[in-house]
C-alpha cells in the first residue's frame, strides 16, 4: 500500500509530459513481470483466441513491429487493435506471459 502513492506520482508525472517530445518510459513493476519493451513501425494487428494452458481460449493481438529491416512480432493480451495504428512508429512496454504478454504502455509516434 506504500507504493500506491509513488506509482500514482509516476503516473502523473508521464502524463503531464506526454506533449513535451521524445518519452520513454521503462522500470521495474516489481512482483513476477520485468518490463521489457517492444517498438517499431506497426505493419500487422491481427486478433485471434488461442488456449491459455487451463483447458479455455483467451483473445489475443498479433501485432508485427518492422524495425531496421527486421520484423518483430508479440502477442498481447486482449483485444488491443485500437492501440496500435497501421505504418505508425509505437513503443510498447509490456510484462512478458504466457500465452500473451500484459501491456502496461503505449506511445504512438515517437521514435
Amino acid at each position: 500500500m506504500k507504493c500506491l502513492p509513488l506509482v500514482l506520482l509516476v503516473f502523473v508525472s508521464f502524463l503531464a509530459v506526454v506533449g513535451c517530445g521524445n518519452i520513454f518510459f521503462r522500470g521495474d513493476l516489481g512482483g513476477n513481470g520485468v518490463m521489457q519493451t517492444a517498438s517499431g513501425f506497426v505493419s500487422v494487428v491481427q486478433v485471434t483466441n488461442m488456449p491459455d494452458g487451463n483447458g479455455t481460449f483467451i483473445d489475443v493481438t498479433l501485432i508485427t513491429f518492422l524495425l531496421n529491416g527486421n520484423a518483430t512480432t508479440m502477442t498481447f493480451c486482449g483485444d488491443q487493435r485500437n492501440q496500435f495504428p497501421i505504418h505508425q512508429f509505437v513503443r510498447a512496454n509490456f510484462t512478458p506471459g504466457q500465452p500473451c504478454a500484459d501491456i502496461v504502455t503505449v506511445v504512438i509516434g515517437f521514435h
